[in-house]
């Protein structure tokens, strides 16, 4: 650490550097401009096209090469480091919620930036733009081994199940990438180096519906999809591993007046144990068995017989893999000694990013915010501070510039 300290120091004292430094600055009217516009482009999972072909020009005109892959990635490399090993710096384009219109993403008289997507990830696919720029504006290091590959991927939230980073961390092209740093979010106070595993699962109850008056006493999906609910979170293991479940998605029924033929939830298990996510899933399977037995011996009891039957599946449509960084990691010591310099006092955390897939592969990542605050995240409510936002750049620009000669 005192060797690496010291070559901090070093750096910030190079004039390329400090000249980098300082157009974090005098920029920053450039960047949050930046950051509205490609907030203002829609792009929920799966439908990141037009986002995506926004930040491939705006790569290309900053200098730097920019192609989509076959996932739909965005990737921008230095034209004289085409194909050549680097150290990807990514961020995700995609947005739980999107905008209906660019109006829904504004500037408030205090400074903040309003709307769906501005802070997770509009911070850091903004900080990818601030990169470009300032490296092709006044290279901060020159005649490196590695150089900065910078990505936009795709499916980072929600059901895309982190397949822009799988595909980038296939085995054809992750022996390109000698390490991962993740832009995820806003402020500079957590460090993910450990990957916090999920698994997605839609659970789905179908029967023959009928009249809510007439048919009295069919199997009613609805009814039984609560009674799993219910069953579940009563019996849902505590304490540590820290884990977490949510329901977050529930559909089923037509009309008041009608037994619905079908109900789904879709649910989302997270652990720091793979030991207790099997736990959990093996009780969200029996939980649903439990409730289908319960309102299939009601539908009998009410002389429906066979016919007013139901039927129920559990269905896996998501896994995130997990993983950590073995001790003493050479990428997460050039960040502390980044920290150090900068002090800042980021905590070690465990989070789901797209740092999980090439933790669980091994490969050197983390996962860091881009600077500055924000919340609401993935809620109508979403906000942005850019105050503060240079602290985050430089950081991201000087572990770079180590670990493009480090690694």
């Amino acid at each position: 650490m005192p060797a690496l300290a010291k070559s901090v120091a070093g750096l910030v004292e190079a004039d390329q550097v400090r000249a980098c430094l300082e157009w974090f600055r005098k920029e920053r009217a450039w960047i949050n401009d930046q950051h509205l516009k490609l907030c203002r482009i829609p792009a929920p999972t799966f439908f990141e096209q037009k986002r995506a072909e926004w930040m491939a020009e705006r790569f290309r005109s900053l200098g730097w090469d920019s192609k989509p892959d076959r996932a739909g990635n965005v990737i921008a490399s230095l034209p004289e480091y085409r194909d050549q090993p680097g150290i990807a710096v990514t961020a995700h384009l995609d947005t739980v919620l999107a905008p209906k219109s660019p109006d829904d993403v504004k500037l408030a008289s205090d400074g903040r930036m309003l709307g769906p997507g501005v802070s997770d990830n509009g911070a850091g696919l903004s900080a990818l733009l601030a990169l470009a720029a300032v490296w092709k504006a006044s290279p901060p290091v020159e005649d490196t081994p590695l150089a900065p590959v910078l990505v936009a991927n795709v499916g980072e939230e929600g059901e895309g199940n982190l397949c822009g980073m799988r595909y980038l961390c296939r085995p054809s092209s992750a022996s390109r990438f000698k390490a991962f740093l993740v832009l995820d979010g806003p402020s500079t106070e957590r460090i993910t180096c450990q990957a916090l595993g999920s698994r997605r699962y839609e659970v789905n109850f179908t029967g023959p519906g009928g009249h809510s008056w007439s048919d009295y006493g069919t199997g009613n999906p609805v009814h039984a999809l609560s009674r799993a609910v219910t069953h579940f979170a009563d019996q849902s293991p505590s304490g540590g591993p820290r884990s977490a479940f949510n329901f977050g998605v529930i559909e089923g029924g037509t009309s008041i007046n009608a037994i619905p033929t079908e109900a789904r939830a879709k649910v989302d298990l997270r652990s720091e144990s793979r030991e207790r996510m099997d736990q959990m899933a093996a009780l969200l399977t029996a939980s649903v068995e439990k409730a289908l037995e319960e309102e299939n011996a009601r539908a009998e009891a009410a002389g429906r017989g066979a016919a007013g039957r139901l039927a129920a599946r559990v269905k896996e449509i998501g896994s995130r893999p997990g993983g950590a960084l073995p001790d003493r990691s050479p990428i997460l010591e050039c960040l502390l000694a980044v920290d150090a310099h900068l002090g800042i006092r980021g905590s070690l955390d465990c989070a789901s990013t797209d740092a999980n897939v090439p933790l669980s592969l091994g490969l050197p990542a983390l996962s860091i915010g881009a600077g500055g605050q924000g919340g609401g995240a993935h809620t109508p409510a979403e906000w942005y501070q850019p105050e503060g936002r240079e602290l985050g750049l430089r950081r991201i620009l000087l572990a770079v510039c180590l670990l493009c000669d480090d690694i």
